[in-house]
């Protein structure tokens, strides 16, 4: 079976008590994926909408800020 991979951007409900780099951490453990990142931070009491780009997806981060 060829080996596929995931690319492309989640919108994560991130929970009060929690910060947005453990919300990265989370999906790329449940993903698999080595590469993840989020377009803005959250402070870790908040909560709201996190966008987390995973895959190749990650080089459109820069775009997504502007």
């Amino acid at each position: 079976m060829k080996n596929e991979t995931i690319s492309g951007w989640l919108n994560i409900n991130k929970e009060p008590n929690i910060s947005s780099a453990q919300v990265v951490n989370m999906v790329k453990r449940i993903t698999k994926v080595k590469k993840a990142g989020h377009a803005g931070t959250l402070d870790p009491l908040a909560s709201g909408v996190l966008p987390i780009a995973i895959g190749s997806a990650t080089k459109t981060v820069r775009y997504m800020m502007n």
